[in-house]
């Protein structure tokens, strides 16, 4: 009887706060396992990169890269993060230098050929001849690849097709999915050869993994707080599977050693000096308010609706983080304050349904609200800011705020008529605005983010 021992990460998002961590025990287990003559793999299942970290705006998730090869990753899939929130050309060079092959079989070039640094499976073989079949696919968020110039299959219709070859040639099938655990869910029903997937996207922390039928599930949380860890038992003669174990470790801050953190300090200085040169000079404050128009929010909206030639805009104050002072503005002030990797839009909507986005937005709720997701990285959502629009309130007698009426550019709106309003992608992603979510006429700028807007209009 043989061991492997396998350690995931997952949805780092640049949160490298917790990395010296993960490296003091990644490196203290695998030299363990070394030491008893035990076999052992690192793997990453994407959305490592997150551009909200100075590090990874700099380079675009080079240092990221970087830092993955230090470690000795086996191999890794990209998220969404790395898929759609960086350039064509950012994405197509990000791995150019990486020290492990990436798995991804559902994205393809626009000649329908797979970029040249996506393998579509790997075979790793042990040193008793017993052979790993390496798998990976994305979530295939269509519009957003086609934006920025890639073709993204179904992950289910390319596993069809790739993974009857793999499980001929494989011992052990591994599931590399950046999908969230309800699709893990339907590849572990709909593959029951698939012996293992280590998950990631929804940032589920399976600290005991799941089974469906014989496919173990696992997942590693968030933000680098935990590191998975699955145990795989096998016959050295016969090559059968006799038993999988997963576990999760919290990544204990007292844990990690001096070396790896002044790497990482290194990484950080670097990036910051990348950033740190002035592209514009401002000769008065521009400040920033959460709950009332403020000059700053007003120029982001205008900025939107600009940029995107929409007939109005809407914008929550809460997208900036903070004012920026009188005198020069590098691109690290606009990343420190605003470092969502959230691309502008367009979207459709009759005046009827965008009176209920504006009454919806107007609430003391969906102001104060507070949430981490969907590209958002701020503090509170905040009051929603139009450019085009004209909002005018009544109080009720309970003391809430009423939408009494609404003019856009100077005319009130008009229930039966369509208008094209530019606003901000994570709105047509989520719950947040239904409305917004289900207009089925959509328009994506990518790759610019929302700081690049503000760039464009502080240096012209």
């Amino acid at each position: 009887m043989k061991k492997l021992h396998i350690y995931h990460t997952n949805d780092l998002h640049s949160h490298f706060e917790n990395w010296p961590q993960i490296a003091h025990y990644v490196k203290r287990s695998r030299q363990q396992n070394l030491k008893d003559s035990e076999e052992s793999f690192l793997f990453d299942i994407g959305d490592h990169v997150d551009r909200f970290h100075p590090i990874s705006e700099a380079s675009f998730g080079q240092k990221n890269v970087e830092m993955m090869n230090e470690l000795h990753y086996d191999a890794a899939t990209i998220g969404n993060n790395e898929g759609i929130t960086l350039p064509y050309a950012s994405l197509n060079s990000l791995y150019s230098r990486a020290n492990f092959p990436v798995i991804l079989s559902n994205l393809f070039q626009p000649d329908g050929q797979r970029p040249g640094w996506a393998k579509p499976y790997e075979i790793l073989t042990l040193s008793d001849g017993f052979k790993v079949g390496l798998l990976g696919v994305t979530v295939s968020y269509k519009p957003f690849y086609e934006k920025l110039g890639w073709i993204i299959q179904d992950p289910f219709e390319s596993l069809k097709e790739v993974l009857p070859g793999v499980a001929e040639q494989a011992d052990y099938l591994v599931m590399l999915s950046h999908l969230g655990l309800y699709d893990d869910e339907k590849l572990a029903e709909e593959f029951p050869e698939l012996n293992l997937i280590l998950g990631a996207h929804t940032h589920h922390l399976l600290e005991e993994g799941k089974w469906i039928r014989n496919t173990l599930l696992c997942g590693a949380g968030k933000y680098g707080t935990h590191t998975g860890h699955v145990e795989m038992e096998y016959d050295e003669h016969t090559k059968t599977i006799i038993k999988q174990t997963a576990s999760v470790k919290a990544m204990d801050a007292a844990e990690k050693s001096e070396a790896d953190e002044k790497k990482l300090h290194h990484h950080l200085q670097e990036s910051i000096a990348l950033l740190s040169d002035p592209i514009a000079e401002l000769d008065k404050e521009l400040n920033i308010r959460w709950f009332e128009e403020s000059d700053f929010s007003a120029m982001l909206a205008k900025s939107l609706r600009s940029w995107c030639g929409g007939e109005a805009s809407m914008i929550n104050a809460g997208m900036l983080l903070d004012s920026l002072p009188k005198g020069p503005v590098t691109k690290k002030d606009l990343h420190r304050i605003c470092p969502h990797p959230i691309n502008p839009c367009n979207v459709e909507l009759m005046g009827d349904q965008l009176l209920e986005v504006i009454r919806q937005a107007s609430t003391e709720e969906m102001e104060q609200l507070k949430m981490k997701g969907l590209g958002f990285r701020g503090a509170v959502m905040g009051k929603m800011i139009y450019d085009g629009i004209d909002v005018t309130y009544e109080i009720l007698k309970d003391g809430k705020k009423h939408v009494a009426s609404v003019a856009v550019n100077g005319q009130p709106l008009d229930h039966n008529r369509k208008y094209k309003i530019s606003t901000a992608d994570m709105f047509t992603l989520g719950p947040l605005y239904p409305v917004i979510g289900h207009s089925p006429n959509k328009e994506y700028f990518m790759p610019e983010f929302l700081r690049d807007l503000l760039e464009w209009t502080l240096t012209h």
